[in-house]
């Protein structure tokens, strides 16, 4: 059943085809979003990883990614529930989730 507040991948992509984009229960996340970058946010419990990527179609599974590399942690973040911090490769990378309101 899909539910109608949420945005999928396909969504996403064909408005910002260079979105760096991951999928985790049901919702996608997007990063590079300005006022997001401005937060100070704490890391807080592990509660994932990218399982696997998909750079070829819009096709999206949960702990599925189009940047970030397999293996890649996610995390919650203390301060807010609608944005996920995800550790890639040394970088450390702010997700909100993609919603309609």
């Amino acid at each position: 059943m899909v539910s109608i507040d949420t945005i999928d991948a396909e969504e996403v992509l064909r408005l910002d085809p260079d979105a760096d984009i991951f999928q985790y229960d049901g919702v996608i996340y997007k990063t590079n979003i300005y006022w997001v970058e401005e937060l100070s946010l704490t890391k807080d419990v592990q509660i994932g990883e990218i399982k696997t990527k998909n750079d070829a179609n819009t096709d999206f599974n949960n702990e599925m990614s189009n940047k970030p590399s397999v293996g890649a942690k996610i995390f919650s973040a203390k301060e807010r529930g609608d944005i996920l911090i995800v550790e890639s490769e040394g970088a450390v990378l702010k997700y909100l989730a993609i919603v309609e309101r």
